[in-house]
């Protein structure tokens, strides 16, 4: 019992010293405060406005028919794009995209009404400035909006001359009627894509580079990051790496609720999971976020190769959570590769929490990968202080 008291006063104190630590190190001050407290509000002052609106094309119609007239008509009238130029070529297209006073160009075709008339496939080209996905989203958007609702007129025009009634014409082209719905960014806003897996990766990297920052600055100083303070002697690496890790899990745990339940309620973003989920969710998280950044701190010798990595890593990472392209869809190397990394896990259960309205029981599976991981990093925390303490 006495053993066990003298265990958790030592883990305190190393907590204790870990904090002053972190309080003392301007670098790792600037990384936790400023990217950690000022990351999420400067991406959502970025990405606020989510929705691009009326996107300037310009048109290039050879046609010059009933049919590419009101298409045209029919694709300036959607949110998504606005026909600020008809231009006679091409060549003045590409002059007006080169001088950046539009963002896309649709031609068509001298046969694209001939085409139709004649029962035949008709074509028409689109180009996008490929400067910003958005604008390239809304060009494809607003055309393909227009074309389906184009080959419901052409059909509905060709079966009434060939002396169908409405009725039958109806029955025909909307055998089974459906109606478009998009629950959960009904908007197709880029801030709520983007932000709500950026905001949990901001959680994990800092926590990562500021640990990273001072088992480099110890190693550069010619010190042990498992040093032992003061009064503390003898063997027990493990009051070393929970002492630690306890003063990044009490300081995460403030700034991930902050990041996670408060900024989403500052600029208006959905929140549709309860609050204790979300907390639920974190706990793990931060706990997991606590071991691996232990585990990986350990590889760092020098201050500076921690910038590096940051530079390296974090747009991998970004990917690596599925935010932007479905994980069944990644090659086997790069699915196994994500499993490094919490935030593979924690993104994707975060967003069915706050953005879908999911429950805890809902993303059980993504909350076991999180412990199975937090103890593969546990267990190599304890092994890289003890062979980083024998060193010493």
């Amino acid at each position: 019992m006495g053993y066990l008291k003298k265990w958790f006063a030592d883990a305190l104190s190393v907590c204790r010293h870990e904090l002053k630590r972190i309080s003392s190190d301007s670098g790792v001050m600037v990384i936790f405060l400023v990217a950690g407290l000022g990351y999420p509000l400067l991406y959502n002052c970025i990405y606020h406005n989510g929705v691009l609106e009326d996107t300037p094309i310009a048109v290039v119609d050879m046609s010059n028919t009933a049919h590419s007239r009101r298409y045209i008509r029919k694709v300036d009238s959607t949110r998504e794009l606005n026909v600020a130029f008809r231009c006679s070529s091409m060549d003045e297209a590409e002059t007006l995209m080169r001088d950046r006073k539009v963002k896309g160009v649709i031609y068509f075709p001298s046969e694209f009404g001939r085409d139709i008339d004649e029962g035949r496939t008709a074509t028409l080209s689109i180009y996008a400035d490929m400067s910003s996905f958005l604008y390239y989203k809304n060009l494809m958007l607003g055309t393909n909006f227009v074309m389906l609702d184009e080959m419901k007129q052409i059909k509905i025009e060709r079966y009434s001359a060939g002396g169908m009634s409405d009725q039958e014409i109806s029955q025909l082209i909307e055998a089974i009627p459906y109606e478009d719905n998009n629950p959960y960014n009904r908007t197709f806003s880029y801030s709520i894509f983007f932000l709500s897996a950026a905001l949990l990766l901001i959680i994990q990297q800092v926590m990562f580079y500021g640990m990273s920052l001072l088992a480099g600055t110890a190693r550069e100083e010619g010190r042990s990051f498992t040093h032992l303070i003061g009064r503390m002697h003898g063997p027990g690496v493990g009051r070393i790496v929970l002492g630690r890790g306890a003063a990044y899990w009490l300081l995460f745990m403030i700034i991930g609720t902050y990041i996670a339940c408060l900024v989403p309620a500052i600029f208006g973003l959905p929140q549709r999971g309860n609050f204790w989920d979300i907390i639920v969710l974190l706990l793990f998280f931060v706990t997991d976020c606590v071991f691996f950044a232990t585990a990986w701190s350990s590889l760092f010798t020098k201050r500076e190769t921690v910038l590096v990595a940051l530079l390296f890593i974090s747009p991998i990472v970004m990917f690596l959570t599925g935010f932007s392209w479905p994980v069944t869809a990644f090659p086997k190397f790069w699915r196994l590769f994500s499993y490094i990394f919490p935030t593979s896990f924690a993104c994707p259960a975060f967003i069915n929490l706050n953005t879908a309205g999911c429950d805890l029981a809902q993303i059980k599976d993504l909350i076991l990968c999180l412990t199975i991981q937090t103890g593969v990093y546990c267990t190599i925390s304890f092994v890289a202080a003890y062979i980083e303490h024998l060193r010493d």
